[in-house]
């Protein structure tokens, strides 16, 4: 079954109950729109705090989208890339893309104009649709793509060198395009993150789609009566293949243009939210909002908030166990996935299974797992080697990239990268990326551990453990620290709490300072590889306030 079958049986089943609500916590002062007055506007659309639309109009969108590119000549197999901040509209674009037989590209936000060409040219796309926070990277680049030429533009103003979406859309036919789709028919390319290098195109077939969801609704139980919170960008697989659960089974969602802690728990209150999808820091920021008595939970009504989950990066087991005392009636899971394995899933942990936090869990529903040496062979319980996966949701290939493909991809089995051990109950345990293992006078040091380890000081705010040269080691641990707001911490004091650690896998070198995130969540190693691995290293503070 391809994923738009998905979308057409909740327009027949649940036509006139909304499917998603956007929050513009910026625009809170403004007003409140139905679909219905949301598909009238002539004014400004983003000017309203909420909109919603309904399974009905959601399905005539993504419809009236797919006839339109049928008529600007894009078939099936051709791409079209979609760079749009969250949005209502992004996912009715996405569909409407996947109904004409096309993939779907989503673009990174972050990108600069160099990557979106990039990203372009390495995805042959044909068209693409951008919004207005992108009009001056598209315009330095749209004369130097050679492929693509449909340039369409949501929003206001829109520029000489693109067309109107909005204006082009409306007029043509909401019924379906009727192209035949099948499970095995290419539907997506994503982009990896790019934390290890530019990044690559992955290919997901519809079967890959289709298995995101229903492998989501199986470990989450959602019910049509359920309402899921969108907070990460949906350009990634994480948010969307999470949406999926509740997608398939024509549930509610909320998408929130914002992450302050203050912003999430409204969100949570006034639209009745049961599942809420974070990244580490945005938990961390709301119960540090809670310590700090910004926010008093009784000031929110959130008694129907049933799952808080966890993906995209490991989790502090400190972390949960500061939640659970906060929010002692929540389930919490948390879940492994890369985009070669179309998101999260392919590993989670089980909401039944909290005494085991700290493990990212075992085989997902409809994969398979095992822990590999540099050979292929399986190593033994407790040692550690390299995470393969395998299931319906595995991609089919790096898009161009026949060497890349056949450097992961091995009878199947997709090799993550990262390396990971199993407990004495098949629990497995994430010990770092395979390329950001330190190797210090021979010795493996795997930083996610020592992070985990500095997490657990309280002035501690974020912390990324990286490898820095050294002329009689090869490499020593440096541990980049960022420091809570209002707080201040000395080398000397890090140092002091690193004493219960093992000689060897104490930091070396303390650095003070931000830890750059990507929108995902994943620590940007490269980035701070990059800063701290020249010839000198930035000076450090001795302290910071």
């Amino acid at each position: 079954m391809p994923i738009t079958e998905i979308l057409q049986k909740n327009a027949d089943f649940y036509p006139n109950d909304v499917s998603l609500i956007e929050i513009n916590p910026q625009m809170e002062n403004q007003s409140r729109m139905t679909w219905r007055e949301y598909s009238l506007i002539e004014s400004n659309p983003n000017e309203a705090y909420r909109k919603e639309i309904t399974w009905s109009e959601f399905n005539k969108r993504a419809n009236r989208f797919a006839n339109f590119l049928l008529t600007r000549g894009i078939k099936k197999g051709d791409k079209v890339a979609i760079l749009l901040m969250n949005c209502i509209e992004w996912l009715p674009v996405y569909f409407g893309i996947l109904k004409t037989g096309a993939l779907a590209v989503p673009l990174n936000y972050r990108y600069a104009a160099d990557e979106i060409k990039y990203c372009l040219e390495l995805a042959d796309a044909d068209a693409i649709i951008f919004g207005p926070e992108f009009t001056g990277r598209v315009e330095q680049i749209c004369h130097k793509v050679k492929r693509t030429k449909l340039w369409l533009y949501s929003g206001e103003d829109c520029p000489t060198f693109a067309e109107s979406y909005d204006s082009l859309v409306s007029y043509c036919s909401s019924k379906s395009p009727q192209i035949k789709l099948t499970d095995d028919d290419d539907a997506a390319i994503y982009f990896s993150s790019g934390t290890t290098g530019f990044p690559k195109a992955i290919i997901h077939k519809h079967q890959s789609l289709v298995h995101a969801a229903m492998t989501e609704q199986d470990h989450h139980s959602q019910t049509k009566d359920d309402v899921f919170l969108c907070i990460p960008p949906l350009y990634h697989t994480g948010a969307k293949m999470h949406w999926f659960g509740s997608f398939l089974v024509g549930g509610k969602a909320v998408i929130l243009k914002g992450i302050k802690p203050e912003w999430i728990l409204k969100a949570v209150s006034e639209e009745k939210c049961s599942i809420v999808w974070l990244l580490v820091p945005w938990a961390q920021d709301i119960l540090d909002a809670i310590e700090r008595g910004d926010l008093k939970l009784e000031d929110y009504e959130i008694s129907q908030w049933r799952l808080m989950h966890i993906g995209a990066q490991p989790v502090p087991p400190s972390l949960i166990k500061r939640w659970k005392q906060v929010f002692p009636n929540h389930q919490y899971d948390t879940n492994y996935g890369l985009s070669e394995s179309i998101g999260p899933g392919c590993v989670h942990l089980g909401v039944e299974n909290e005494h085991k936090v700290g493990a990212i869990g075992k085989a997902g529903f409809g994969w398979q797992t095992k822990i590999v040496d540099e050979n292929g062979e399986e190593v033994g319980r407790g040692d550690v080697g390299e995470l393969a996966v395998k299931g319906p949701g595995v991609m089919t290939a790096y898009y161009k990239d026949e060497d890349a493909t056949n450097e992961v991809l091995k009878d199947g089995w997709l090799h993550t990268g990262d390396m990971a051990t199993e407990d004495e109950d098949g629990f497995i345990f994430l010990v770092d990326r395979k390329k950001d293992v330190i190797i210090s006078g021979g010795e493996n040091l795997y930083p996610v551990q020592i992070e985990d380890y500095l997490r657990k000081y309280d002035k501690i705010s974020d912390v990324a453990v990286i490898g820095l040269p050294d002329p009689r080691l090869g490499e020593i641990a440096a541990a980049i620290i960022q420091i809570k707001d209002g707080m201040s911490a000395t080398e000397e004091e890090i140092n002091d709490f690193c004493l219960d650690l093992p000689r060897y896998k104490r930091p070396r070198k303390i650095i003070f300072a931000d830890v750059p995130r990507n929108p995902t969540g994943k620590i940007e190693k490269p980035k701070l590889r990059q800063i701290y691995c020249g010839d000198s290293v930035v000076a450090q503070q001795n302290e910071i306030k």
